[in-house]
């Protein structure tokens, strides 16, 4: 392996659906646009944006392109190893009373040759909420390898295949980033019915703006796939036809085929990581398919196998984690300061629950009910003098009630990489690298 560094009240209870901060962090690497045409790249052909964001930005959050890559490709027989009793010991010490709320997965990767894991409750099961999207994401290039083997076709179609949002947008919540040509600025709103993008800009919007608009129309997409094979993308006739002479019942069964067989092509089991279906209530509604689920465990087996070109092929796992890498504001686990020199690919996502009591205000990822907040990392830390590079791969899931779950996780991402740290001799304080 070579990493090239150095080149309220409703009835009796709230219930409020919380699956990503609205504005919330965006991914894929900023000098990428050549490659994948996503809109919002564009920005960074203009030398003012360029010096805005990289005052903005933290050195883990400027990585060039080509440094974005797959760390464990030749490892492809390494598995997840028993846990390791001291390092079992410091993971739960880090936890504190709290440790019933908590699952958690992490793997130490910092010499591949030698794993390290340790686990907590890693097979509780949870409702993943935005975290969810990585099955539509990983359900996508299956069909785009199905349909178009040759990786360059593939990715040519991620990049001209156009389309416009339709109802299946709806209920709208997150906004995202938009490019306007006129003003030659990123903007911000939620998406409306015509708007039109490529099918790699709608997935940075599914994934890094975290839009369940988007993951709809995504999800709409795989279908398409499904349907059509090589001759995607259809018609706009076709495609609404697809969709209007087919039933509910029928298409959700479709989809939760599709899925699950993306799951387990992957030597996942669907029983553990599992997408339901749509994100917005117009896609429920017109197709019907069934609830999700996820243990940290599971998601920790899927990221080791993204970082081996194991999420259908090395050219769809590194897609996948380009559009993870996080190049806007950081936000819940990935926010912690001690991140700062780390590049950071990461999801989330949250659920949480109020009722009435005295005392207590609902507000936002503070649910006195239900509290849940779920977030997969993947942090990678330039070597130094000091110390050896740090590499390691995370999954948590929280349910602390009354609490804001966001600063917990943020919380925690700086006891975690404190420790990782210590066990690998000192402070990062390398410069990583940048792009010009």
């Amino acid at each position: 392996m070579s990493f090239r560094y150095f080149s309220g009240k409703i009835s009796m209870i709230l219930v409020i659906l919380a699956l990503a901060l609205p504005g919330a962090s965006r991914a894929y690497p900023l000098d990428g646009h050549a490659h994948s045409h996503i809109a919002r790249l564009q920005a960074w052909k203009f030398k003012v944006h360029r010096k805005r964001l990289k005052k903005r930005l933290r050195p883990g959050q400027l990585w060039p392109f080509e440094d974005i890559d797959l760390r464990l490709t030749d490892h492809p027989d390494l598995e997840i190893p028993p846990v390791d009793p001291a390092f079992q010991r410091q993971i739960v010490g880090l936890l504190s009373s709290q440790g019933k709320r908590y699952a958690i997965s992490i793997l130490d990767l910092a010499d591949p040759e030698h794993p390290v894991f340790a686990e907590h409750q890693g097979d509780k099961r949870f409702n993943p909420g935005s975290l969810g999207k990585l099955v539509v994401a990983t359900a996508l290039f299956r069909e785009l390898a199905l349909a178009f083997p040759d990786a360059a076709r593939r990715e040519e179609i991620l990049r001209t295949t156009w389309f416009r949002a339709d109802n299946f947008i709806h209920k709208v919540s997150h906004k995202v980033p938009l490019w306007s040509n006129k003003s030659q600025r990123v903007f911000r709103r939620k998406l409306r019915i015509g708007d039109n993008a490529n099918l790699w800009t709608w997935l940075d919007w599914m994934l890094s703006a975290s839009s369940n608009s988007a993951a709809s129309m995504v999800i709409k997409q795989v279908m398409l796939l499904h349907q059509f094979g090589d001759r995607y993308p259809p018609t706009a006739r076709e495609a609404r036809q697809y969709f209007l002479r087919n039933p509910p019942g029928v298409l959700g069964k479709t989809l939760r085929e599709i899925f699950d067989t993306a799951m387990t092509d992957q030597g996942l089991d669907p029983e553990e990581f599992r997408q339901g279906g749509f994100f917005t209530s117009t896609g429920k509604r017109k197709v019907m398919a069934g609830g999700s689920r996820a243990t940290t465990h599971a998601l920790m087996r899927f990221l080791l196998k993204l970082e081996q070109g194991k999420i259908v092929d090395e050219f769809s796992s590194r897609e996948i984690k380009r559009l993870l890498y996080m190049t806007q504001r950081r936000i819940r686990y990935a926010s912690s300061p001690a991140l700062r020199n780390s590049a950071v690919y990461f999801k989330s996502g949250s659920l949480y629950k109020c009722r009435p009591e005295p005392g207590f205000v609902c507000k936002k990822y503070h649910g006195n009910v239900k509290n849940l907040l779920n977030s997969v990392a993947i942090i990678e830390t330039p070597p130094t003098e000091k110390s050896g590079r740090l590499y390691y791969l995370v999954v948590v899931s929280s349910n602390i009630l009354r609490v804001n779950s966001a600063v917990a996780h943020q919380s925690l991402a700086t006891r975690i990489h404190r420790l990782m740290q210590s066990r690998h001799g000192g402070n990062d304080g390398a410069s990583p690298p940048g792009i010009r």
